[in-house]
């Protein structure tokens, strides 16, 4: 399989994983949450980077963008009608 492909089956696979994490973590800061939901997925990533003999040159900006993809997927999720109750304006999304 491509790199392409695996790192659209990662992506798809987030919105479970912080819906898995919310469910397991909801009453811990939202913090605490995404460090969770990173730490599993780069340990998937990780297996998957195995299976595949793929290397990631620079670490410290994939971890970047897997937490950007974090982010938005919190986001998006918090805008829908799977969100609780509507976040304020002026708060951070919460993993």
């Amino acid at each position: 399989m491509d790199f392409l492909s695996q790192l659209l089956r990662g992506i798809a696979f987030v919105p479970a994983l912080v819906n898995g994490i919310e469910g397991l973590f909801g009453n811990k800061p939202g913090a605490d949450k995404k460090d969770a939901a990173m730490s599993f997925l780069q340990n998937a990533l990780a297996m998957t980077d195995a299976v595949a003999a793929r290397e990631i040159i620079d670490p410290a900006k994939f971890r970047n963008g897997i937490s950007l993809i974090i982010d938005g997927t919190v986001e998006c999720l918090n805008a829908s009608t799977w969100c609780k109750q509507a976040p304020s304006a002026n708060t951070q999304p919460t993993v």
